[in-house]
């Protein structure tokens, strides 16, 4: 087996059968960090030597006959945002560069219990705040696709170390469009899980013990070169901790066989207004053809009868609400009360209308972003779109509709295009319909080619 590609329950598999040590699996992907890092540039904080004890122990621990977790001695890299006891946690930001919490967030916690290896953090946009991940403090990530090109942002160097090979899986944050964009722009899997599901608690640095400023319309979730990982995962780190009161007492429910023939699947090229480029819209209509093929009902989507650039600004709006109430002084002319109130219920008839679209389909097929990954540019530089220039702003906006509505929606790579650039088209379903999303994007992939690694990787 090639460790550095196998898949996080193979590795688990492996290790637990004796055939590969817990050490002997970090080795490899720390000699992938030491031979593709310098370009991609994903890695910004690695611990050798904290990893190495932990694999050890973990070897120790397969010696004493201990039971294994469902991840035993499998390592893995966090997005620089998660709170990890006595390992750095910067967001890319210079008041944080130093900023080493005392403890375990309760996704990092789960994942440390299943019996993974921690070894080091990847790179992110400052304050996780654009979709090109660079920082004053670690630099600009490359997509290993072509390093010319972004990664995406703002989890960008975890979707660009789990396609080269320097981790299995990752967990990043997503509050417009932030896991699944660099999915599809380095060829991985990527879910964003309904708004509630997954803890925020400790998902961002908090030097000061501020109160927590994002509770709505960003959540977490896992990257994975393949469903099953990313399904694995999901099911881990999902579901309420006793930490982050939010969430919803929701079954966590297991991942069921479907057959295609059984599905009801809409799809959208795009969405009324937003540009993207023609051969993702070809790739969507496309898939869309092969699934109907296949048995499936598949039928272009009417979609709700929403103004969807409204929403994007509406939530935009929201964002700066839950920012402004938690500095830690109130501005000279703070928002008041009555105006939050009136933009929760204007949400709650988006939300309202996306579930009502959602009785009549298993999942919408649509893109994830306007563009493949895009040259390194000054964020806010227009981009080339078929040779148009279309603003900056708009190029996560299929995804961020999903995070104003809270629905949950997958990334998952669909071929490349014609400059040889990973296409990511997105699947979206009702709340609380992870398993069932999951499900659909495993019976798709014979169809789409899932994974590839990127050429020299």
């Amino acid at each position: 087996m090639d460790p550095a590609f196998s898949s996080a329950i193979d590795l688990a598999a492996a290790i637990a059968a004796r055939n590969i040590s817990a050490v002997e699996a970090l080795d490899a992907h720390l000699a992938r960090i030491d031979r593709h890092n310098e370009a991609i540039n994903a890695i910004v904080i690695l611990d050798r030597e904290e990893a190495r004890a932990r694999a050890r122990q973990a070897d120790e621990a397969m010696a004493c006959g201990d039971a294994p977790g469902p991840l035993h001695g499998v390592p893995f890299t966090l997005k620089d945002a998660h709170e990890t006891a006595g390992m750095r946690t910067t967001a890319g930001f210079p008041p944080f560069a130093d900023y080493v919490p005392r403890q375990d967030s309760p996704v990092v916690a789960r994942l440390k219990a299943a019996g993974a290896v921690l070894m080091a953090k990847t790179n992110v946009a400052t304050m996780l705040g654009d979709w090109q991940s660079d920082n004053p403090l670690f630099g600009r990530t490359n997509n290993p696709w072509n390093l010319d090109r972004t990664a995406g942002g703002s989890s960008g160097g975890a979707a660009a170390a789990v396609a080269a090979g320097m981790t299995p899986f990752e967990i990043g944050t997503d509050m417009q469009d932030s896991i699944r964009l660099p999915a599809a722009f380095c060829g991985i899997y990527g879910l964003k899980p309904t708004e509630h599901r997954v803890s925020l608690a400790g998902g961002f640095p908090d030097p000061g013990g501020t109160p927590r400023s994002v509770r709505l319309m960003s959540c977490i979730g896992p990257l994975a070169r393949n469903i099953e990982d990313l399904a694995l995962i999901y099911r881990m780190i999902a579901g309420p901790d006793g930490a982050d009161s939010d969430l919803a007492p929701v079954p966590v429910e297991p991942i069921p066989k479907l057959e295609l023939k059984s599905l009801r699947i809409a799809f959208a090229g795009s969405f009324p207004g937003f540009p993207v480029e023609a051969e993702i819209s070809a790739a969507v209509e496309s898939l869309a053809a092969q699934l109907a093929s296949t048995g499936a009902v598949v039928e272009e989507a009417r979609l709700p009868k929403l103004d969807l650039h409204d929403d994007l600004a509406e939530g935009g709006k929201l964002i700066g609400m839950m920012l402004e109430a938690a500095q830690p002084e109130p501005p000279e002319k703070p928002t008041p009360v009555s105006k939050w109130f009136a933009a929760l219920a204007r949400r709650d008839r988006s939300i309202l209308a996306w579930e009502r679209f959602f009785e009549s389909c298993d999942a919408l097929l649509c893109p994830v972003a306007m563009t493949t990954a895009f040259p390194h540019c000054k964020p806010g530089s227009p981009l080339k779109v078929d040779g148009k220039d279309e603003s900056y702003w708009m190029l996560p906006a299929h995804g961020a509709v999903f995070n104003y509505s809270g629905h949950p929606a997958l990334a998952f790579p669909c071929g490349q295009d014609s400059h040889g650039l990973p296409i990511g088209l997105q699947l979206v379903g009702r709340h609380w319909s992870e398993a069932r999303l999951l499900a659909i994007a495993s019976a798709i992939a014979p169809l789409n080619g899932g994974f590839r690694r990127p050429p020299g990787y």
